[in-house]
Protein backbone atom coordinates (compact mmCIF):
# COMPACT_ATOMS: atom_id res chain seq x y z
CA UNK A 1 0.00 0.00 0.00
CA UNK A 2 1.42 3.69 -0.95
CA UNK A 3 2.43 5.66 2.21
CA UNK A 4 1.94 9.46 1.84
CA UNK A 5 5.07 11.97 2.68
CA UNK A 6 4.85 15.57 4.06
CA UNK A 7 7.78 17.33 2.42
CA UNK A 8 8.20 20.51 3.99
CA UNK A 9 11.22 23.47 3.47
CA UNK A 10 10.81 23.14 -0.24
CA UNK A 11 12.83 25.93 -2.07
CA UNK A 12 10.39 28.13 -4.16
CA UNK A 13 12.50 27.13 -7.23
CA UNK A 14 11.96 23.30 -7.10
CA UNK A 15 9.31 21.80 -9.79
CA UNK A 16 7.28 18.52 -9.16
CA UNK A 17 9.41 16.78 -11.57
CA UNK A 18 13.03 17.20 -9.82
CA UNK A 19 10.88 16.45 -6.18
CA UNK A 20 10.05 13.24 -7.74
CA UNK A 21 13.30 12.44 -9.09
CA UNK A 22 15.12 12.76 -5.77
CA UNK A 23 12.60 10.65 -4.20
CA UNK A 24 13.29 7.84 -6.64
CA UNK A 25 16.61 7.33 -4.79
CA UNK A 26 14.50 5.94 -2.13
CA UNK A 27 12.34 4.19 -4.11
CA UNK A 28 9.61 3.79 -6.51
CA UNK A 29 7.35 7.39 -6.45
CA UNK A 30 4.05 6.95 -7.05
CA UNK A 31 3.61 10.92 -6.94
CA UNK A 32 4.84 14.16 -6.02
CA UNK A 33 3.05 17.36 -5.38
CA UNK A 34 3.95 20.56 -4.59
CA UNK A 35 1.49 23.22 -2.92
CA UNK A 36 0.63 26.07 -5.17
CA UNK A 37 -0.82 29.51 -3.33
CA UNK A 38 -3.72 30.21 -5.41
CA UNK A 39 -3.43 33.71 -5.87
CA UNK A 40 0.40 33.96 -6.67
CA UNK A 41 0.51 30.79 -8.55
CA UNK A 42 4.38 30.17 -6.18
CA UNK A 43 4.76 27.57 -4.52
CA UNK A 44 4.46 27.54 -0.62
CA UNK A 45 7.22 25.42 0.47
CA UNK A 46 5.80 22.02 1.10
CA UNK A 47 4.08 19.61 -0.70
CA UNK A 48 3.51 15.55 -0.57
CA UNK A 49 5.32 13.05 -1.58
CA UNK A 50 3.25 9.43 -2.26
CA UNK A 51 5.91 6.19 -1.61
CA UNK A 52 4.80 3.06 -3.54
CA UNK A 53 5.36 1.14 -0.19
CA UNK A 54 5.78 1.54 3.47
CA UNK A 55 9.49 0.40 3.41
CA UNK A 56 10.61 2.66 0.49
CA UNK A 57 8.18 5.16 2.35
CA UNK A 58 10.80 4.78 5.63
CA UNK A 59 14.20 4.77 3.81
CA UNK A 60 12.57 8.28 1.74
CA UNK A 61 12.37 9.73 5.24
CA UNK A 62 15.66 8.46 6.49
CA UNK A 63 17.63 9.52 3.55
CA UNK A 64 15.85 13.03 3.47
CA UNK A 65 14.92 14.45 6.49
CA UNK A 66 17.13 17.06 7.73
CA UNK A 67 19.31 16.82 4.13
CA UNK A 68 19.16 19.73 1.82
CA UNK A 69 17.89 20.10 -1.66
CA UNK A 70 18.15 22.81 -3.75
CA UNK A 71 19.66 24.91 -0.93
CA UNK A 72 17.16 24.50 1.54
CA UNK A 73 16.86 21.87 4.38
CA UNK A 74 13.96 19.18 3.59
CA UNK A 75 11.32 18.11 6.59
CA UNK A 76 9.83 14.97 5.99
CA UNK A 77 7.42 12.88 7.63
CA UNK A 78 4.81 10.80 7.84
CA UNK A 79 2.13 12.68 6.72
CA UNK A 80 -0.89 13.34 8.47
CA UNK A 81 -4.69 13.00 7.67
CA UNK A 82 -6.17 16.41 6.62
CA UNK A 83 -8.11 18.00 9.71
CA UNK A 84 -11.12 19.25 9.16
CA UNK A 85 -10.90 23.20 9.28
CA UNK A 86 -13.43 25.63 11.10
CA UNK A 87 -15.42 28.20 8.48
CA UNK A 88 -13.40 30.98 7.98
CA UNK A 89 -15.51 34.47 9.51
CA UNK A 90 -14.16 38.03 9.79
CA UNK A 91 -13.64 40.37 7.01
CA UNK A 92 -15.42 42.92 4.85
CA UNK A 93 -17.58 40.33 2.91
CA UNK A 94 -17.20 42.21 -0.28
CA UNK A 95 -19.25 45.56 1.57
CA UNK A 96 -15.96 47.69 1.68
CA UNK A 97 -14.50 48.19 5.12
CA UNK A 98 -13.50 51.02 7.43
CA UNK A 99 -15.55 53.36 9.87
CA UNK A 100 -18.01 55.63 8.38
CA UNK A 101 -17.51 59.15 9.24
CA UNK A 102 -20.02 61.78 9.00
CA UNK A 103 -17.77 65.66 8.90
Amino acid sequence: MAKKLYVGGISYGTSQDTLKSHFGAAGNVASATIIMDKMTGRSKGFGFVEMTTDEEAQNAISMFNGKELDGRTLTVNEARPMEPRAPREGGSRGFGGGEKRSW
